[in-house]
């Protein structure tokens, strides 16, 4: 095999595929890198057996031919080489060239016939604005738990019902909803996607126009498939059920506060600073204000006031994991954020609470929503 290639398209080719690879892998064939070169230029894969990523570049081949390279060694070597033309070419004794520019790397190859196939995914699929969903991935991903514990709440449940495509995600404190656009087949379908998998395919596609989304089923292996461009990701599906946190979700209560979004978290971070780690931060919602108060250790104590409008009710007392609010307020992105008691008799009780954007004090916000369950807070 040998052809001949542009350095950053190449680079930027390999990269991609090893991005989704573990660092360690106790299997070393899945640490490689497919290039197969042919008459429509090069294409690039590699596969965990969990999930795979796949591109295809423009590149003169003189010779076709398949080679399998350690992936991360050829990404790092691909990232530095000087600004020339690559050549890669194997020898007879089984070696992969790499020359660019007056730089020769000699890379020892893996057995191809050792490798596993690459997944197709041929079912039912549909079009999402890629900067839509790369949005809602961020504002709902960070809510899946990181416990390996209960491997189906790591997951990001995506929902397929008429035109919309829902994410959804929870770790049992909290669950983060956000509905989209969905241009494809109606069919009601569903899939359960590591949400490590599928914030890297955010990062990956944010700036393309459209992500096709390809679901496909059989009773051994379930996998779905995200394309834009020449690149394609593919992950297989968490198996086990999903927790049914859509009916946690109030249908409207008219007890909320509506405050500045980043006015909060700034007003939150300082706060925080003197709590013990575990400790929940008190919040006191009134007419005119929201009042935090840390009782932290006997070293310092805290508290703040940030300007708020309270609708529909008595004043609140509630404690809430800071660092939960933090990340529910960084995914509302919007100026303002409405925070609804979803109690109907008494606010104060232990029942969540409901994060939501808003684009002015009065005005209403987008489809993404957040529910928080707060803490107990001690007398």
């Amino acid at each position: 095999m040998k052809f001949h290639v542009n350095r950053d398209v190449f680079s930027d080719a390999v990269s991609f595929v090893v991005k989704l690879l573990p660092q360690r892998n106790p299997q070393p064939i899945l640490a490689g890198v497919l290039i197969e070169a042919g008459d429509a230029g090069l294409s690039l894969s590699a596969f965990d057996y969990e999930a795979s990523a796949r591109t295809t570049i423009e590149a003169t081949v003189d010779e076709p031919g398949t080679i399998l390279v350690h992936g991360r060694l050829l990404s790092d070597i691909a990232s530095r080489l000087p600004n020339a033309p690559i050549q890669i070419a194997v020898e007879d004794d089984g070696a992969i060239v790499l020359t660019c520019g007056s730089a020769r790397f000699t890379l020892a190859s893996m057995p191809v016939a050792e490798y596993p196939a690459i997944p197709e995914v041929t079912g039912q699929s549909g079009l999402v604005p890629a900067d839509e969903f790369a949005t809602a991935i961020a504002q709902v991903a960070f809510a899946a738990s990181r416990d390996d514990v209960t491997p189906v709440l790591t997951g990001v449940l995506l929902e397929v019902s008429g035109t919309e495509l829902s994410l959804v995600a929870t770790d049992r404190y909290r669950v983060a909803l956000r509905d989209i656009n969905w241009d494809g087949e109606a069919t009601d379908t569903s899939a359960l996607v590591p949400a490590r998998t599928l914030q890297e395919v955010g990062k990956t596609f944010a700036h393309d126009e459209n992500i096709s989304v390809a679901f496909s089923g059989s009773s051994d292996r379930e996998i779905i498939a995200f394309t834009a461009g020449n690149k394609t990701v593919t992950s297989l599906l968490i198996k086990g059920n999903f927790p049914p946190v859509r009916r946690l979700f109030p249908e409207q209560t008219e007890h909320y506060a509506v405050v500045n979004t980043a006015d909060l978290a700034e007003a939150v971070r300082r706060v925080a600073l003197v709590l013990d780690r575990s400790a929940p931060l008190r919040f006191t919602f009134t007419g005119e204000a929201v009042t935090m108060d840390a009782s932290g250790n006997e070293q310092a104590r805290a508290s703040e006031s940030v300007d708020a409008t309270l609708t529909g009710g008595d004043d609140v007392t509630i404690g809430l994991n800071p660092q939960y609010l933090l990340e529910a307020l960084g995914a509302v992105r919007s100026e303002f954020a409405r925070i609804t008691f979803t109690s109907t008799d008494n606010a104060n009780k232990l029942s969540p609470i409901l994060v939501t954007a808003q684009t002015s004090v009065d005005g209403a916000g987008d489809n993404f929503k957040y529910l928080l369950q707060p803490n107990l807070l001690l007398r």
